[in-house]
């Protein structure tokens, strides 16, 4: 009987295609030698040149395709669908299509890993999560974008996380049809963190002169003023025998959010178009036109030559929280704008990254430096 193989022609994203995955998986598992528990992965990064687990090609079909020109399945069992004058000859005509394809790919490992990172799995794990409706026929929200905007909303009105927590088991409680629908303010945390919107807390000394980071993240005092790290003053600061410290630097990493951009399919052709898509009439439209990009440029060429490298600005500022100006306390957030990306995307609030907020009862003044450590040494990985 022939086998269906229309599938492999669908978009990713259809159950068709997941079915169709599916399929070839059991139908290769039929016709594995006994004792051989890998199979040739015909991914498109793969291209049936290494053998995996069947739960590793699984995964690599359902993210990355399936190599269209491989309609005879010869590596993974007896074709059911074409006889046997056919299949020798089309075995060797597929035998030649996979040893070209392995010259190609063998240029690609040079330069790229072979396999998705965790966070690239969680990415697109999400993505089809994405797809979900919220409830049956629902059009306009999914369970994702669901939650998301209702952790935004739950932060522009100050909600606090009991009230949330109240409001999901109400809505859960009010419309039984949203079955994924999040339980409480915990759970929805929990999606938020998988979208890489979590942060880091890291103590500081309280008159600015380290942060317990790395080299001193164990330390219980300040090297330079030997004030402790812990606020001993506080009331509360030996209930149950929590330590609270001075202060509290919150560090939101960045390489998260620039792979974010740069796995979507929408903005990935946006961060290259310093370099391919800008106009060159001489008209100062965006930094990629001043004199200072350019100099840089000349200086640092085998940066500029690959267009993938991203440009980013940084610019802080403290301000006193709710407009009170009795109260000694100061916020000072370090946020970073994408210049790679065009004028009318650089400074949209999508678009730029908050990525150090620095609290306390004064502000960093010219002690800034030591607070932006953390994000140096990410820069520097990148």
């Amino acid at each position: 009987m022939p086998i269906d193989k229309f599938w492999m022609k669908s978009k990713k994203k259809l159950m068709e295609y997941f079915n169709g995955v599916q399929s070839f998986i059991d139908y290769s598992r039929k016709h594995v030698k006994d004792g051989d528990l890998k199979i040739f992965c015909p991914c498109i990064n793969c291209c049936n040149r290494c053998k995996l687990d069947q739960s590793e090609v699984h995964t690599h079909l359902l993210h990355k395709g399936i190599t269209l020109s491989y309609n005879k399945w010869f590596l993974h069992g007896n074709d059911e669908d074409s006889d046997n004058d056919s299949g020798s000859g089309s075995g060797e005509s597929e035998m030649m299509n996979v040893e070209q394809c392995d010259d190609m790919h063998g240029l690609i490992e040079e330069s790229f890993p072979q396999y998705p990172n965790r966070d690239a799995e969680k990415f697109y794990k999400l993505l089809e999560e994405a797809e979900q409706p919220l409830y049956s026929n629902c059009e306009k929200y999914s369970n994702l974008s669901f939650t998301v905007k209702l952790m935004h909303i739950k932060c522009i009105n100050g909600w606090s996380d009991k009230s949330c927590s109240m409001l999901l088991e109400f809505l859960k409680d009010a419309f039984p049809m949203c079955e994924k629908l999040p339980m409480s303010y915990y759970e929805a945390k929990k999606v938020v963190k998988d979208l890489g919107l979590h942060y880091e807390k890291i103590d500081a000394c309280k008159h600015n002169c380290v942060i317990y980071y790395k080299e001193l993240a164990d330390a219980f005092e300040c090297p330079t003023c030997k004030l402790s790290r812990w606020n001993t003053d506080n009331e509360s600061g030996g209930r149950m025998g929590k330590k609270i410290p001075w202060k509290v630097l919150r560090y939101f990493p960045v390489t998260p959010r620039l792979q974010k951009l740069f796995m979507s399919s929408k903005t990935a052709t946006d961060m290259r178009w310093h370099s391919k898509n800008r106009f060159k009439d001489g008209i100062l439209r965006h930094l990629v036109d001043s004199m200072a990009w350019k100099s840089f440029d000349y200086k640092h060429s085998l940066f500029a030559n690959e267009h993938r490298n991203i440009r980013l600005g940084l610019a802080t500022d403290g301000f006193i929280p709710y407009g009170n100006m009795n109260i000694n306390y100061s916020i000072w957030p370090v946020i970073l704008f994408p210049y790679s990306l065009p004028p009318w995307m650089c400074m949209k609030e999508p678009y730029v990254f908050l990525s150090l907020l620095i609290l306390g009862s004064d502000g960093p003044s010219n002690d800034i430096d030591v607070y932006i450590r953390p994000l140096i040494d990410e820069l520097k990985k990148l």
